[in-house]
């Protein structure tokens, strides 16, 4: 059996990330970036597609994991009947590319196993592999890979092996270095304490966190996720380091996730302004000003982690896919769909940006007007939707609220910041879109705004129409949105995204995918601005008891299966964890501030 989801931790360096399961292997890493193809892919196939374990070869009595301190080091302890060990793994932020793993003797005597496979492309190379002075090296084509370890390695078949004893007090080291083939190769190993720097760097970057409330632990812990996910070179943030882990096990909805969603934008923003991380958020405001620059009619829903638009979707046919689930992707097709709200998304982010002090570039405003003014000649074609649907565009209820959101954002800067634009006429265009969807987006005999136009289905995307100032909390058609959304999205006390059908009544859960988190750490937000303090809490209790063991959530949650599912660890996740900790129990509140940030 594959392990669980939730039995992965994630370890990285801020360029890509790797994926080390409780069983000691590391299933999954891309190099060199997050969006490069995989040498270790027995995530998404089998350990003949590439891993690296490093474990007690018999009798585990139990496992436990957890982070140094507010950090990405990771240790995972193994209780055998013969001992213990600790094995210790990170991604070091020195010296280019490099994995190091540490197995320390702590109780009695352990025999010791290493599995050592490395297949490029996504699991379908095999390397050239030969013994070198600096270590075992693995070549193919573009990439290579050196491997220094403290003990003696074997091949056997076309997998390396060693077989180690480690008693209390030994330490046995291991690293693996990554480096274009054509480059020199790199020095083998890194002596003495290996992780010492990166530890202070992690925990350095988290004590600037300025959250002092209750729930400190989970919310810097998401933070240090969210910060894992970042290509430092660029300030891009991945939606997660993974492809293809099914949204239902067995199931087809299996995406790529390894690039920067724009819906993810302003959520974000406001989740490292409010700890404190200034400098992060201005990277990514800038990356976000890098990748959609230029004609805003070619504004993208998603961009590659450079700022690039090509990332053509295709299916890996030699995969197996997770727990059978296929098919298995790479690039992501919905990059070339017209979403309306991602207008919107980009114009509250650079309002929040310029509100909170951010300096505005140059052309900054040329941009963000020309997006203004696309939207006032788009706003009434039907588009794809925050979801992305790959069937008929709809006249979606949330893609009509972002697109006001857009000209309500520009009304603002024209009239509050001094900037130049038709703030009347942008208004005019703000009122009809208000109106519209107070129409033709509102069910009056059910007392709900629906997914689209004319349609009986809901959609959780809806409870962020007070959120983005569209319409006050205490308005009673935000009531009863959220009082249907109570009634027929909740499963098991969590949001599912949307309806399956447009039939009234409560819905089973729904087929191919389980509770999408951010929902309902969204419901959880509506909660806090319609006073509902009580039902928050106890939302964000139940949230926070999904995470597994070391702090990290997926996309999803299958109330059925009881597990997480969907690629891992998700963005998108965590920094709802971290808004709805501030909206609870902070005085910066997010939701408030962004729903107060109106033109009106």
């Amino acid at each position: 059996m594959a392990p669980r989801i939730e039995d992965y931790a994630l370890i990285g360096d801020l360029q890509t990330a790797a994926l080390v399961g409780r069983d000691g292997s590391i299933d999954w890493l891309c190099v060199p970036r997050f969006d490069s193809p995989a040498c270790f892919a027995a995530l998404v196939g089998g350990r003949d597609n590439g891993c690296w374990s490093i474990a007690p070869a018999r009798d585990i009595r139990s496992v436990s994991r957890r982070y140094r301190g507010d950090s990405l080091v990771l240790e995972t302890t193994f209780a055998c009947d013969s001992g213990s060990i600790v094995l210790t793994d990170a991604m070091l932020l020195e010296g280019g590319l490099r994995i190091a793993r540490r197995v320390t003797g702590l109780e009695g005597t352990v025999a010791m196993r290493l599995e050592y496979v490395v297949r490029f492309d996504y699991g379908s190379i095999v390397p050239w592999v030969r013994r070198t002075e600096n270590g075992l090296l693995a070549v193919a084509g573009p990439d290579a890979l050196l491997l220094g370890a403290d003990t003696d390695l074997r091949a056997e078949g076309m997998r390396t092996l060693s077989d180690f004893s480690v008693r209390a007090g030994d330490i046995v080291d291991f690293e693996l270095s990554y480096f274009a083939s054509h480059e020199p190769t790199p020095k083998a190993r890194t002596f003495g304490d290996m992780f010492a720097g990166t530890e202070r760097a992690w925990q350095g970057w988290s004590d600037v966190c300025r959250y002092d409330g209750e729930h400190r632990d989970a919310v810097v812990r998401s933070l240090i996720t969210l910060r894992a996910l970042t290509f430092r070179p660029t300030g891009g943030i991945v939606a997660a380091p993974t492809t293809s882990l099914p949204e239902k096990i067995g199931g087809v909805r299996n995406w790529d996730y390894r690039y920067c969603w724009l819906r993810d934008a302003t959520f974000t923003l406001y989740a490292l302004l409010g700890a404190g991380h200034d400098h992060s958020a201005v990277e990514w405001r800038n990356w976000l000003l890098r990748a959609v620059a230029g004609d805003p009619a070619e504004l993208q829903i998603v961009y590659s982690i450079r700022g690039g638009r090509r990332i053509p979707e295709t299916e890996l046919p030699w995969l197996a896919g997770y727990e059978a689930s296929q098919p298995v992707r790479v690039g992501n097709g919905a990059h070339g769909q017209f979403q309306l709200d991602v207008y919107g998304e980009v114009m509250d982010l650079l309002s929040a940006a310029h509100r909170y002090g951010i300096e505005t570039l140059e052309d900054e405003w040329a941009l963000s007007r020309t997006i203004v003014e696309e939207v006032e000649r788009r706003w009434r074609q039907p588009d794809r939707g925050l979801w992305e649907v790959r069937g008929d565009p709809q006249h979606f209820t949330h893609s009509k609220v972002m697109a006001w959101v857009a000209l309500d954002r520009g009304v603002m800067a024209v009239e509050q910041h001094g900037f130049d634009g038709p703030a009347e006429r942008w208004r005019e265009v703000r009122d009809e879109i208000h109106a519209q969807v107070c129409t033709e987006g509102f069910d009056a005999r059910r007392k709900t705004f629906t997914q689209y136009y004319g349609s009986k289905a809901l959609d959780a995307s809806t409870l962020l129409i007070p959120a983005v100032g569209f319409l006050p909390a205490d308005d009673e058609r935000v009531a009863g949105t959220i009082r249907a959304i109570e009634g027929e999205l909740l499963h098991d006390g969590f949001v599912m995204r949307y309806s399956q059908s447009d039939a009234q009544g409560p819905d089973p859960l729904p087929p191919g995918e389980g509770a999408f988190l951010a929902c309902s750490f969204w419901l959880v937000d509506a909660y806090v601005l319609a006073g509902r303090d009580a039902d928050a809490r106890a939302l964000f209790e139940r949230l926070l008891g999904l995470a597994n063991d070391v702090g990290l959530l997926a996309e999803e949650y299958d109330p059925q299966l009881r597990r997480q599912v969907g690629n891992f660890p998700q963005a998108f996740s965590h920094v709802g964890l971290i808004n709805s900790a501030f909206n609870l129990t902070h005085r910066m509140r997010p939701a408030e501030e962004r729903a107060t940030a109106t033109g009106k």
